[in-house]
């Protein structure tokens, strides 16, 4: 994958502020997007206008379930060049058995995200891994993305399956069980806000049991920026300190996922 063309489309990503942006860049989407459902889980899944084979992003949702912002999160990795799903981890938990744009209002999609099986979220998960091994555009090759609460689910996704080649962690905690931190056999890669330290006072802890197993725990902090900075840095008046981490973010995220091609 070109790293210069996918600088120039980073440019055009992080122009591209606020909820209406969001919403116009679903509409006006050149790039094919379709909902399809594996098992019990609705997910949304877009693909890159590329002649070549693709890695699989896996992106996981914030705890607001699968709203605009994780969707437009998305289309943005596809214009990037790999394809992107997202599995809505809600998926019949609304009312009349509906999703994440069911609920009357994001609190109470959070509240139900929280009332899920841990187990039951890994699983679905998995499901969702191996159909994205199975596309005929993809290259075989899968990653994780979470954010938020979804970072964690990436942390936990990497103690409990090798079908990954890496898993990326935005602002998530990792499991607290040494137990289950022994058993990754992939890189984890994080990246959290230098003002967020319900989770950075976790990190060194994790770092410690991570290099005592050999494990590959790599993590950048970013001075000053909020827990979340990656979806507030596109805002329409982002704070500067949110926007300079979500760019610098930005292009960690791309040169990771060049290294699967």
């Amino acid at each position: 994958m070109n790293y210069i063309l996918n600088l120039l489309i980073l440019t055009i990503l992080i122009a591209t502020n606020g909820v209406h942006a969001q919403i116009k860049r679903l509409t006006s989407s050149p790039r094919h997007q379709e909902w399809i459902k594996i098992d019990k889980t609705n997910c949304f899944i877009v693909y890159p206008e590329i002649s070549e084979k693709a890695t699989v992003v896996l992106l996981i949702h914030e705890n607001r379930g699968l709203n605009d912002w994780a969707r437009s999160m998305a289309d943005q990795l596809a214009e990037m060049g790999y394809i992107a799903i997202a599995p809505d981890l809600l998926s019949g938990k609304a009312p009349d058995g509906g999703s994440t744009s069911d609920f009357a209002n994001s609190d109470d999609a959070r509240n139900a995200l929280y009332q899920l099986n841990p187990d039951t979220i890994t699983e679905q998960l998995e499901k969702v891994i191996g159909y994205s091994k199975s596309i005929p555009a993809a290259n075989g090759k899968v990653v994780s993305l979470g954010f938020c609460w979804g970072g964690s689910q990436s942390f936990r996704l990497a103690t409990n399956t090798n079908e990954l080649e890496f898993a990326m962690v935005c602002y998530g905690t990792a499991p607290a069980s040494e137990e289950e931190l022994k058993k990754i056999t992939i890189p984890v890669y994080g990246f959290y806000g230098g003002n967020d330290n319900r989770v950075n006072a976790t990190l060194p802890e994790t770092e410690k049991i991570m290099k005592k197993h050999g494990k590959v725990f790599e993590y950048e902090i970013y001075p000053d920026a909020g827990h979340g900075f990656i979806r507030s840095g596109e805002d329409e008046n982002p704070e500067a300190r949110n926007k300079t981490a979500r760019e610098k973010a930005i292009k960690r995220i791309i040169t990771l996922l060049n290294t699967t091609y």
